[in-house]
Parts: structure tokens; sequence; C-alpha cells
């Protein structure tokens, strides 16, 4: 490798050939922080867009077949949505009985709370589906004719019980995890003003943890919206089958598999973007108050006086 002479007699090598100088690497990442983040990310999306169409263009898909039949499969999300919300306001009430009996200091209440959570966060979800919706009535049979009519389940019902089962066991830690945030200092506070344990979790406690409950508790109801698929598999009727049930059942009867479940697949991300999107407004409402500001910015966005700032 030959030297090139510099200023003053000095000698110095070329670039090396395996990437750019040092100077022009500087350059780019100058000219690349003059465009803005929103655009850079905007473009990332557009290019992986783009390349999914190609492949879709690619696999010569029956497009009319999918453009006709949508909307069969779209009817599906009225029930999707209304199986998700029972599941999670089931899951919401298990996962806080769960948490307080975590915490208690009985031990018939940590016993339970601790089964609880150890079952049904350790056996499969589809397992437990198929054991409400067929043991259960098997059950009521060895107590008789009326328990039997009691516990026999129609689908949705046992799908809705077990999705706020096995969710309750999840969220029970985060629920746990949220009342625990909440600082000794407050509980002692309100027991000093004689409120009854009651009183002191309804009133002081809770309210403050919700705003560390919400943010994992929209990433399992996201989550569950999804797994209401599963409740397919126990069957139900045409009126009352939901998104992945109408999919099946149409894709194997024209054999247009894939299709259906592409449609199927889109019909769960726009729905999944929808509520992500939700989500992210009400962890930001509710984190008013708790972020912190830029430098120079005070308590709930307010800027210090200058006495505040020169001292």
């Amino acid at each position: 490798m030959t030297e090139t002479p510099g200023e003053g007699g000095a000698t110095k090598a070329p670039p090396s050939p395996s990437g750019p100088s040092p100077g022009r690497r500087e350059s780019l990442e100058l000219r690349s922080a003059r465009v803005p983040f929103a655009f850079k990310l905007g473009a990332v999306w557009v290019v992986i867009l783009a390349g999914l169409v190609a492949l879709f263009a690619a696999a010569d898909f029956d497009t009319e077949w999918m453009r006709e039949n949508a909307a069969f499969i779209f009817k599906g999300l009225t029930w999707t949505v209304i199986i998700a919300v029972l599941a999670i306001a089931l899951a919401s009430v298990l996962a806080l009985l769960g948490a307080l009996g975590r915490l208690s200091h009985n031990p018939i209440a940590v016993g339970v709370a601790g089964f609880y959570t150890s079952f049904f966060r350790g056996t499969p979800l589809i397992v437990q589906m198929f054991l409400i919706y067929l043991a259960l009535p098997q059950i009521g049979l060895a107590f008789g004719d009326f328990w039997a009519d009691l516990l026999t389940l129609n689908v949705l019902t046992a799908g809705v019980i077990a999705l706020g089962l096995n969710y309750g066991a999840y969220m029970t830690e985060i629920f746990r995890a949220g009342i625990q945030s909440v600082g000794h200092g407050q509980a002692e506070a309100a027991e000093a003003l004689g409120m009854t344990y009651r009183q002191k979790m309804r009133r002081v406690v809770l309210p403050q943890a919700v705003r560390v409950i919400i943010p994992p508790t929209g990433n399992e109801f996201i989550a569950m919206m999804k797994d209401t698929a599963l409740v397919s598999f126990l069957g139900t009727t045409v009126a009352q089958m939901e998104i992945f049930r109408r999919a099946q059942l149409l894709g194997r009867a024209d054999f247009r598999n894939l299709e259906a479940l592409i449609i199927a697949a889109l019909i769960y991300w726009g729905l999944t973007t929808i509520f992500q999107y939700l989500q992210s407004r009400l962890e930001r409402r509710l984190s008013k108050g708790y972020v912190r500001g830029t430098a120079g910015v005070g308590v709930a966005g307010q800027r210090p006086s200058r006495a505040e700032a020169s001292s």
C-alpha cells in the first residue's frame, strides 16, 4: 500500500476500501439527523408493506373470492369483542380477589389464591375450555338433574368462563404488583385516620394502584381478543360464530383456507391496532402528574419561578 504526501511533507494512508472514511460517515450521520424521525419510521413501514404486497401478488391468491366473502367473516367481529369484554371483566374481578388473597395473612385465602393461580397458569387454555365445557355436566350428574342442568353451559358461556379464569390467574400477579407499588406510608396514613381495611383499599390504595395496573391489563385484553379464536374448537352456532370460526368454515367449504385466514388475520390486526391506540391514550391520561417533565419544567408542566430557578 502506497502512501500519499500530505501537507508539510507528511504522509497519510488512503482511506480503507472496507467502508467509508470517518469524515464521510460523519457527514452521512449529519445528513440523516436532519431527516425527521417520523419520516424515517414511515419509510420503514412503507418498505415493509411494499414487500408484503409483492409477496401477496406473487402468491396469486383469489382476491375476487376474498372481496366477496370478507363481509361474512367480518360479521364475527361482534362476538369476538363481546367474548373478550365479558372475559376481561371476569378476569379483573378474579385477579383483584386473587391479589388480595395472596397479600392476606389468612392461610385459607393465601392457599386458595395460590392453588387458583398455580392450576390455571400451569395448564393450557384449550384444555381448561374443554374441562369446563365437558367435565362440568358430568360432575353435575353426580349431584342430580338440577346440578346437571345448571352446569351444562353453552359454548360462549364456557369460553368466557375459561378465558376469565385463565387470564385472571395471570393478572393476579399484575394486580398484586400494582397494590404493592403504593407506598406503605399511604396505607399507614389511612389507618391513622381510622379507616377500615375495606375503606383503605377502596379510597387510598386501589385508586393509586390503577395507574400501574392499567398498562399490563390492556396488553392482556389485546392478547385475549386473539385467544377468543380458541372458543371455535368447542363448536358454535352460525349466528354466534366469531372471526376465526367463520374464516375456518368458509375456507374449508370453498377450498380457500389461506385466503380466509388472511382476511381473519387482517381483521384481528386492525382490531388490535385500534385498541393499542386507545390504550396509549388511556395511559397518557393516567400518567398526568406522575411523568417528569423536561429540564426547566416543574410539576404538572409549570415552569418554576425565577426565585426558584436562582436558588
